[in-house]
């Protein structure tokens, strides 16, 4: 039997729920299972798996949410690669979320595929956070609930149907969402350093054009001064 370090094992399904929830293909659902069975192995707290993969699940979604309200439709309408393929997704997200929204959010949670790109789809055609927050809230804890437990009930059968290859895609998926934080971190510190070159450039050109904007109100000054002066010779 591996061991797994309690600490580890619970970061790592945070990692790898959170990510999947925030539109990044890897597989969520497994890494529960895989926490689930630890816990039925007695490495693991059943209660812990649970409220870690629920807590990852919301907040992953939430910011796949604002993610899908603030850029996925620019990112779905930019000209490129597959854009009537994008233009139909948008359309047809914007159909089912009109007609089923707080249901479609709710079920998302179950659905593989949908899974991933639910939160993003929500945000994507507006729909109000209030309504988006307490449908994928239920969503996510009943979704941690069930396939916990059922992991955890199931115990040496799941952990023969998960296998060797859903172990392996677990690791895969915490390494997957490593690198993407770690690129994440790395491509906000080279925009902030942008930033401040850009700010240190600025700077000059700002002072330059705020004198000569002065130089010219100057000359301007003077020369009504020296018509006002002029004038009764004239």
């Amino acid at each position: 039997m591996i061991q797994v370090p309690v600490r580890l094992g619970l970061l790592a399904l945070a990692g790898v729920v959170g990510a999947e929830s925030m539109g990044a293909p890897v597989p969520g659902e497994t890494a529960l299972i895989g926490a689930a069975i630890l816990a039925h192995d007695g490495q693991l707290s059943i209660w812990a798996v649970v409220l870690v993969a629920a807590g990852a699940a919301i907040i992953g979604d939430n910011v796949g949410y604002l993610i899908g309200r603030r850029g996925g439709r620019w990112l779905l309408q930019r000209p490129g690669p597959l854009l009537a393929h994008r233009a139909r997704l948008l359309a047809r997200g914007e159909a089912f979320f009109a007609r089923h929204g707080p249901k479609a959010v709710f079920l998302a949670r179950f659905v593989a595929g949908v899974r991933v790109t639910g939160a993003w789809m929500a945000g994507v055609n507006r729909m109000r956070w209030q309504t988006f927050l307490l449908w994928n809230a239920l969503g996510g804890v009943a979704w941690a609930v069930l396939i916990g437990l059922m992991g955890f009930m199931l115990g040496g059968a799941a952990e023969r149907l998960l296998g060797a290859a859903g172990l392996a895609a677990i690791g895969a998926g915490a390494g997957v969402t490593l690198i993407v934080g770690v690129a994440l971190v790395l491509r906000r510190s080279r925009r902030r350093r942008g930033l401040e070159v850009s700010h240190r450039f600025a700077r000059p050109h700002s002072l330059l054009s705020r004198g000569r904007v002065g130089a010219m109100r100057l000359v301007h000054r003077g020369r009504e001064l020296l018509r006002t002066a002029l004038g009764p010779a004239a």
